[in-house]
């Protein structure tokens, strides 16, 4: 799918409401285009000394019907746009959580594309239709003209050329930089996300400074492109600014000439005018023209991730066996407790995410690969867990069919039953109106792990809020269940009760072993000394 495909599929999603729109501008322009004659022969009558209602009635009806035509459109065109929009959210939501952890976009990339992309795409109904009734005005302007004088229509089409040129060199030279400010966009809303969710590694290691100049490192680009952007506008818009006066003052010249000639009256004069101020239209929308060029390059940016290939997972096939996990030559007994130790940044919650299956590469669960196994057999749990659903009973039970007994089990496993019962309406309680703090809403998230009764846990920091005396309770449930755990974590003591530890670099494995084995490494032992 190309990017004008993508419009043109956008379009056709509200195509009964897109053509009221062409109707109601249709009818807005057939209002605006006799307005200046019936405004002539209105003044004509008055400088004559009479007096003709029935011309005046026609005038007020022609103003009253363009004003209703243009605010009917104004209400439609948001009505088009909201939904256009709406669609092509809804489908790069579903692309993007699809490709899951597999995608080259990064979050603050994938944010700029769902805010600022598909609102200038889903627009394209509203840029269409204003640039097609600019032409047909200003069509329609010219051939008024020249049926009251093809002279003064002369004049006018003497402008078509320079306006032309205007509008081909301001679209030649505003796309490239378009398209640049958008995708230097997305890299800063990247790097700013990255920060702003690693803010306390950033604030305990010292390098604020040099993670700001970091964030802020695509700036010149962004700079430049927007300064080029604005560059070609601002060109643009003083010559179209220029040309209309001109034109104006052109065509007020050769029509008092046609005064003087016995060809026009007073009142057509005026009409002329007015026709000139229409058949401009289409000039005056040339800065469209610079958003009909970001919707195209917004299109572009949102086929680039629908036109990511989804990789194939969650197969029904359901292996025999308690939770074995290979991968990379490493073996993993099942019920083990694996922990996953390493700097920041060293790939901790990647390999997490690979050992539970997230991401299809080479990890195998009890001889099935691990992305093809139904999700049943994996729970997972979070350091700042996302809780969706309506009550706090929906959170736990979110992707299950897990009745109220089963939640209540869990919420118990979890230490966070007590916690439950107490508020207003318990596990019917609105997530909205049950204030939780950081381990109550980790809990919460060990709940929906445990309620699924999973073969394999990964834990990804998902204990870090915890009191020791809660950790070490949840730690007894957590054995309790027969599960194979991977727990990513920052602790000594909870690598030291790990049946073998993970000890990551650079993102790969450096050394499997028990943590008393690799305690004997000084880089080990500065893991948990000079923090993560």
């Amino acid at each position: 799918m190309t990017g004008e495909e993508l419009l043109r599929a956008a379009t056709r999603r509200v195509r009964g409401r897109a053509l009221l729109v062409v109707l109601v501008t249709a009818g807005a322009a057939a209002a605006s285009l006799p307005l200046p004659s019936a405004l002539a022969g209105a003044v004509d009558s008055a400088i004559a000394g009479r007096t003709n209602l029935a011309l005046v009635a026609f005038v007020l009806v022609l103003g009253a019907a363009e004003i209703l035509a243009e605010v009917a459109g104004g209400i439609l065109t948001t009505s088009v746009t909201s939904t256009s929009t709406a669609w092509l959210r809804r489908l790069l939501v579903d692309r993007v959580l699809a490709l899951g952890l597999r995608s080259r976009f990064a979050e603050g990339d994938v944010l700029s594309r769902l805010t600022g992309d598909c609102t200038a795409a889903g627009a394209i109904v509203s840029i269409v239709v204003q640039l097609g009734s600019s032409v047909v005005i200003s069509t329609g302007a010219v051939v008024l003209l020249a049926l009251m004088d093809w002279r003064l229509a002369l004049v006018f089409l003497g402008s078509v050329p320079l306006a032309l040129l205007t509008a081909r060199a301001h679209l030649r030279r505003t796309a490239d930089d378009v398209l640049t400010y958008q995708r230097v966009s997305g890299e800063l809303s990247a790097r700013l996300l990255d920060a702003v969710r690693g803010l306390r590694t950033i604030a305990a290691s010292g390098t604020a400074e040099r993670e700001a100049g970091r964030v802020l490192r695509p700036l010149p680009r962004l700079h430049a492109a927007g300064r080029g952007m604005w560059r070609t506008q601002a060109r643009m818009v003083w010559r179209a600014a220029l040309l209309l006066p001109a034109v104006e003052l052109a065509v007020l010249t050769a029509a008092g000439f046609g005064v003087l000639a016995g060809r026009l009256s007073i009142g057509q004069v005026l009409a002329a005018l007015g026709y000139v101020t229409l058949g401009m239209s289409l000039v005056r929308q040339i800065p469209l023209l610079t958003t009909l060029s970001r919707a195209r390059s917004s299109a572009h940016r949102i086929v680039e991730v629908l036109s990511e290939p989804v990789p194939e997972r969650g197969g029904t096939t359901v292996p025999e066996g308690d939770g074995v996990l290979e991968f990379d030559g490493i073996r993993i007994p099942g019920g083990s407790l694996v922990a996953v130790v390493g700097r920041s940044g060293a790939g901790k919650s990647t390999l997490a995410a690979r050992l539970g299956g997230l991401t299809p590469d080479g990890v195998r669960l009890d001889g099935a690969p691990a992305a093809e196994v139904p999700r049943a057999l994996v729970g997972y749990a979070f350091e700042r867990p996302a809780l969706i659903g309506d009550t706090v009973a929906d959170a736990v039970a979110f992707g299950t069919w897990a009745g109220r007994g089963a939640v209540r089990a869990a919420c118990r496993q979890a230490q966070v039953h007590d916690l439950v019962v107490r508020l207003p309406e318990g596990y019917d309680t609105p997530l909205a109106e049950a204030p939780l703090s950081g381990g109550e809403a980790q809990r919460l998230g060990l709940a929906r792990a445990f309620v699924r009764r999973p073969r394999v846990l990964v834990l990804d920091d998902a204990t870090a809020s915890l009191d020791t005396v809660t950790e070490s309770l949840v730690d007894s449930a957590i054995r309790e269940s027969g599960s194979t755990r991977v727990v990513v974590t920052r602790r000594p003591t909870t690598a030291a009760r790990a049946d073998l530890v993970l000890w990551l670099e650079n993102g790969v494995v450096r050394a499997a072993a028990p943590h008393d084995v690799l305690w004997r490494e000084p880089d080990y032992r500065a893991i948990f000394t000079e923090g993560t």
